[in-house]
């Protein structure tokens, strides 16, 4: 009689794969990860790498743009991802969000120019033109209040929209505000908050359950002594 063998995982069967977004996000997420006991400082000492093994703790780290991070998740070539609600609410994926990380905080808004601001009263509007990175968020926003809105899709320098007569608003997300009154515009009203979260593709919940446990757990503890830090001063 044959002795029964134990099936081996294969490398990848044993890892998690965490997709992190580029830029800004990445740094404050780097901050978190560290605190939870994880590291990836190497990834970070140079911009053109977009893989970082972390074979002590069975973690693979990649670098994408915010925008495909919840697609990647989603397919499963990432088990875990870092994306802003802005992109979460926009692409509506079927994703797990079990934490949220706190990090890259800021506002969705409606902004027009100041000179249009200054007679202007949103309760009045009944058929606007947006300009947006946004089209859906912006659509149900102004669907959900009776308000007709045509929207042009934009990649980029949303703020010129107004100026160039192209649209009479825009949404967009802001931090400080800054960049708004510099182009001569102003917020008109407030859409969501946004931050971003821990996503996680369904399937990985029930194939890797306890390293995905073992890292949200470790992640939420370290986002809330962060938010004890900061209540602190």
């Amino acid at each position: 009689m044959k002795k029964k063998t134990e099936m081996t995982k294969r490398p990848w069967e044993e890892t998690l794969t965490i997709a992190l977004p580029k830029g800004r996000i990445l740094k404050e997420a780097s901050l978190l990860f560290r605190a939870a006991g994880f590291d990836f400082s190497e990834l970070l000492q140079d911009d053109r790498r977009l893989i970082y093994e972390d074979a002590a703790e069975g973690l693979r780290f990649m670098i994408l743009r915010n925008q495909d991070i919840p697609t990647y998740v989603e397919y499963g070539a990432a088990d875990l991802g870092i994306a802003g609600k802005d992109t979460l609410v926009e692409q509506a994926k079927d994703l797990y969000e079990p934490l949220d990380l706190g990090i890259g905080a800021c506002r969705m808004i409606v902004a027009e120019p100041r000179e249009l601001g200054a007679r202007d009263n949103p309760r009045h509007w009944t058929h606007i033109r947006v300009a947006t990175k946004y089209p859906n968020i912006t659509l149900r926003h102004f669907l959900g209040k009776g308000i007709q809105v045509d929207i042009i899709k934009l990649y980029g320098s949303i703020e010129l929209a107004p100026l160039l007569g192209l649209s009479e608003r825009i949404v967009d997300l802001v931090q400080t505000g800054e960049t708004l009154r510099k182009n001569g515009l102003v917020e008109v009203e407030d859409i969501m908050q946004v931050t971003s979260k821990l996503i996680c593709n369904r399937a990985s919940l029930k194939t890797k359950p306890k390293k995905v446990k073992d890292l949200v757990e470790r992640m939420g503890r370290a986002v809330g002594a962060k938010a004890k830090e900061a209540a602190a001063g």
